[in-house]
């Protein structure tokens, strides 16, 4: 697999809302895959691949990552920011981060908390940090700063695409990962009856809303939902707790706080693993939702599941997949879309 499009996929900038340069980069890569592809006023890229009269399958992955906007520029130069998405303050000490600047051009600075040093610090001082004790320092004079930085610029974190063989680790894995999985299923798969609606989706991360849009205009028979899932594998945490393990293959999601997945359609997909020799594992989280559950309740609803890829440290930096899990990944979604329309995956009452 084409990993190289996993690490311009994650190295490429895009918050909620300001997704312009991912979906560009994606869609480039989808387009000779589909036969039609168009986007929508959510900035939603949609691409149909035609079936033979077969059902209508959407699968969605989104393109947006977790950053911050630039709130306020103080008299010193200092930036302080809004978060958008799911922020842990404590996985934000000291990082380095990339303001998108109106030059197009970006500033790298270091994103520290308002607080004294730990030298200076007497024991009763030392507190968990607060998201907005952040601020972000560009070693500019304040001048130069406002010349540059206007209020609502993005900000996301600043980290290397790392490969180590056996697994990936960058920023924006959530859900950079999952476009990755869309793109080569669609590589790989073969015949199919179904018409496969292919979405990149915009700002997940804010509540669904790309998804839920697009899955209202899309009227989708099935819907696949496809994200990154919890790998508390590690320690500090009891194995009753881990969601997923890392290299145990791809996840079949279950339940989520945003969707219960359909169980003929959660039932297909793990006959398809087994039928195809394709690692997985099922997926129970607690919190946290997808676009299958946007999809799920548009309109008069559709059969939905979400298929996971199992990912440590979601949520930071220093998001980590293993290369195994990706494929698997891949393998299932191919294998599904190209075997939707074998089941009904409707409710029937019983007969008397």
């Amino acid at each position: 697999m084409d990993f190289d499009l996993l690490r311009r996929l994650c190295q490429t900038p895009g918050i909620a809302g300001h997704e312009d340069r991912v979906l560009n980069l994606a869609a480039s890569e989808l387009r000779p895959l589909v036969d039609e592809m168009s986007t929508d006023a959510m900035g939603n890229v949609i691409g149909v691949k035609k079936g033979k009269g077969g059902l209508r399958v959407m699968v969605s992955a989104h393109a947006d990552e977790i950053g911050f906007l630039v709130k306020h520029i103080d008299d010193k130069g200092f930036l302080r920011l809004q978060p958008v998405g799911g922020w842990d303050a404590r996985n934000m000490m000291s990082q380095r981060v990339a303001v998108q600047c109106r030059d197009g051009q970006p500033r790298v600075g270091a994103l520290q908390i308002a607080a004294k040093p730990i030298h200076l610090l007497e024991p009763g001082e030392v507190k968990p940090p607060k998201i907005e004790e952040y601020f972000v320092d560009l070693g500019l004079p304040a001048d130069q700063v406002k010349a540059t930085v206007d209020i609502g610029d993005m900000v996301t974190m600043d980290r290397a695409f790392v490969d180590n063989d056996d697994t990936v680790m960058s920023k924006a894995m959530d859900d950079r990962a999952s476009v990755f999985v869309l793109i080569e299923a669609m590589r790989q798969i073969g015949e199919t009856n179904a018409e496969i609606v292919a979405v990149i989706s915009t700002q997940e991360e804010v509540g669904l809303r790309g998804a839920k849009t697009a899955a209202f205009d899309v009227k989708p028979d099935i819907a696949i939902g496809l994200d990154v899932t919890l790998a508390i594998d590690i320690p500090g945490s009891p194995p009753e707790n881990a969601v997923t393990k890392l290299g145990a293959g791809t996840a079949i999601k279950v339940f989520d706080s945003s969707m219960v997945s359909h169980p003929k359609v959660v039932r297909r997909l793990r006959d398809l693993a087994e039928q195809h020799q394709i690692p997985h594992q099922l997926e129970i989280l607690p919190r946290g939702g997808t676009d299958g559950g946007a999809m799920q309740l548009s309109r008069g609803g559709a059969p939905a599941a979400t298929i996971s890829i199992p990912t440590r440290y979601i949520h930071t930096p220093n998001e980590m997949c293993a290369k195994s899990d990706i494929e698997a990944t891949v393998n299932l979604l191919a294998r599904f879309l190209e075997d939707t329309g074998a089941q009904d995956f409707r409710f029937r009452l019983a007969e008397r």
